[in-house]
């Protein structure tokens, strides 16, 4: 049966076209053609984002990130957790206060004592410990880092931060004990005693492991999986979930009040009387410290609202928390589209929503999805274009060139006369006297039948004959000159011009495949460009524009071709540069009587070859406009004073009315 297919109005809810490789790549075309990276094009459109054809916007990195920080500040403004490092905040800038007061009875002291030698070693000391002050991060991390190596004046400030420090490793052996806490409150002595000897087993366990034994996972969730509900199915999975746990409820204390942590603390000072279980958790939060130092167990939040959460939720929103953080590291540090996919999508969907989740999908599936379209290949550990890609890029920068040209600017070549090449139309038409003898036997077979009827031999007679159609071939050659000089980006030229580049290249070889076209680019040299390079070239950075050198290239390159043949040369400014009789390269802006002359000869050179110059000035200044006068009154050549803007459609509606042209003389 024939399918049967339904029809309905649309409502806005339906889904249209979805992301696909061709979609992503004409995204990607303008910057594969300004760096010519198919890496860096990646990392920008990762970090932009873009859109699908239903005009569905895709969120970029920098937008999620943006969509994560503004989550995190409303958890951070909503909820009351306080702020552990309060306290600790006001006795670091004691400290600190009390230092400074310290250098400055130093130096006082010494400069009282009438010995300058002595004044002037407190002097130098008290500046650099000043310094080594002003230079503290602002984070209290970094500046309790910072007052680690600072060399006190003052034994005070020194004990001080010493007793800080030991009251903050104190509060770290309470981890373990903290996450389980709502579990021990109600223990007995024989679930304690069980508490004990689970975390000895998990201990040694590690310890076997760091001997390189086996470390019998198995047996231990056989005998206390009960205590891990989560169901963990290797050791490292257990330790990882313990790690995060531990880490968040370190989070947690680091960012409570002194008031706050109290309440944990009764309970804690109740149970770690017991100095076998600390000891048992004071190796492990050692182990899982070593093991997994990127938990951040340093990590403290500023919480400032009103909505108060009780231990299990407080628990719950430092794991949120954490899971923000290692998102933006993970966005923040991700080098390649695929670097996403380690990202948790349901975790993602929870935190920030469905559409962060999408985008993040659709992200991380790019580089597959070109690389499955054959657009792009991984080579050597880099990712570059393809045949297909390069052939892509073309055709999407002539697409974007023509769709600004007005609909009666090109078109076909028109002629009556018929053709002699050899490529068929696939058309015929009866014979007439002085057209060519080609023959098709099957047409002119099938009209005799036809006539006569079937049976053999076939009676021909001259009506019956039918002859191929084929078109009239013209053939151009063409070079292409592509100023690459260091004003062309400065400008925003660059783009623009090399665009044309790439379009002109898919015109040719998707519509003329029997004319010519070369590319040479130029700046302080030239050189000559072939197609696949064309995507990777981006401008030199060398002053210089050696039009003479381009010239040159042009030349010799046209020398072996047949057919029109011309010069296209796009530039944004005179020649300051030529080659020398022995090959050196000479280079002065403004541009010196002896590069110009130089350059005019090779212009001679070209016009004596009959090789047509037209050139496409940038933004031209004075001096410019001077040579090209010059240039053109010698080779006959057209000049077209335009901007990036029409470049475009400047240079493919002459390419085409010059070949029309050529067809025109050849008809």
């Amino acid at each position: 049966m024939a399918p049967r297919f339904t029809y309905s109005r649309w409502d806005g809810t339906q889904r249209g076209f979805d992301l696909d490789a061709g979609v992503v790549f004409e995204e990607l075309t303008d910057e594969l053609l300004y760096h010519g990276d198919v890496n860096a094009a990646l990392r920008k459109m990762m970090q932009q984002g873009l859109a699908d054809r239903d005009g569905e916007r895709i969120a970029g990195l920098r937008e999620i990130m943006e969509r994560l920080r503004a989550e995190r500040q409303e958890r951070l403004d909503r909820f009351d957790l306080g702020g552990v490092y309060s306290e600790v905040a006001r006795e670091l800038e004691d400290i600190i206060d009390e230092e400074r007061h310290a250098i400055d009875n130093a130096i006082n002291a010494a400069e009282a004592s009438g010995d300058e030698r002595r004044a002037t070693a407190a002097r130098q000391s008290g500046t650099e410990r000043n310094l080594h002050l002003d230079l503290l991060p602002h984070d209290l991390a970094g500046k309790v880092a910072g007052l680690q190596s600072h060399d006190f004046e003052s034994a005070e400030a020194a004990r001080r931060l010493e007793q800080m420090l030991d009251r903050l490793r104190d509060q770290l052996t309470n981890q373990m004990f903290s996450q389980m806490s709502e579990a021990m409150s109600q223990m007995t002595a024989a679930d304690l005693s069980r508490t004990k000897d689970m975390m000895a087993a998990l201990n040694e366990m590690l310890d076997r492991r760091s001997r390189g034994e086996d470390p019998g996972f198995d047996d231990f969730m056989a005998e206390f999986g009960d205590f891990f509900p989560e169901g963990p199915a290797t050791l490292d999975e257990l330790l990882e979930q313990m790690a995060r746990q531990m880490a968040a409820m370190q989070a947690m204390l680091n960012s409570m009040t002194p008031e706050q942590r109290a309440q944990l603390q009764q309970l804690s000072d109740q149970l770690l009387d017991d100095m076998d279980l600390r000891w048992q958790m004071d190796q492990l939060g050692a182990h899982l410290q070593e093991m997994f130092p990127q938990m951040g167990w340093d990590q403290s939040y500023d919480y400032q609202g009103s909505d108060p959460l009780g231990l299990a939720d407080a628990m719950g929103e430092m794991a949120e928390m954490g899971a923000l953080d290692e998102l933006e590291h993970l966005l923040r540090n991700a080098s390649s589209p695929a670097a996403l996919a380690e990202a948790d999508l349901d975790r993602v969907r929870d935190l920030l929503g469905d559409d962060t989740a999408r985008s993040l999908e659709r992200l991380a599936e790019l580089t597959e999805m070109l690389r499955d379209a054959g657009l792009i290949d991984q080579v050597e550990g880099r990712l570059e274009l393809t045949p297909k890609g390069l052939r892509a890029i073309g055709s999407n920068a002539l697409r974007d060139l023509f769709a600004r040209l007005s609909k009666d600017a090109v078109g076909q070549h028109p002629t009556t006369r018929l053709g002699y090449g050899h490529e068929r139309t696939f058309d015929t038409k009866a014979y007439e006297y002085g057209d060519p003898f080609q023959l098709d036997l099957q047409r002119t077979i099938r009209n005799a039948i036809g006539r006569h009827g079937p049976g053999t031999p076939v009676q021909l007679d001259p009506d019956d004959f039918e002859i191929e159609r084929t078109e009239h071939l013209t053939r151009t050659s063409t070079v292409l000159m592509l100023d690459l000089s260091l004003s062309m980006p400065m400008r925003d030229n660059f783009l623009p011009a090399k665009k044309v580049a790439m379009a002109l290249h898919s015109l040719i070889t998707s519509q003329y495949p029997r004319d010519y076209l070369g590319m040479v680019g130029f700046s302080e040299t030239a050189r000559v460009l072939t197609a696949a390079q064309l995507p990777e070239v981006s401008w030199d950075f060398v002053y210089g524009t050696n039009m003479q050198h381009g010239f040159m290239l042009a030349r010799q390159l046209l020398a072996r071709q047949t057919g029109t043949r011309q010069i296209i040369m796009i530039t944004d400014g005179e020649p300051t540069a030529h080659l020398t009789p022995s090959g050196d390269v000479y280079f002065n802006y403004p541009p010196v009587r002896e590069t110009v002359e130089s350059t005019l000869r090779e212009v001679m050179r070209c016009t004596a070859e009959g090789i047509r110059i037209n050139t496409f000035m940038l933004e031209p200044d004075s001096g410019l406009r001077h040579f090209i006068e010059q240039l053109t009154t010698i080779n006959r050549g057209r000049a077209f004073f335009t901007s990036p803007d029409n470049l475009g459609d400047y240079v493919l509606v002459d390419f085409l009315e010059q070949r029309r042209q050529a067809f025109r003389r050849a008809g």
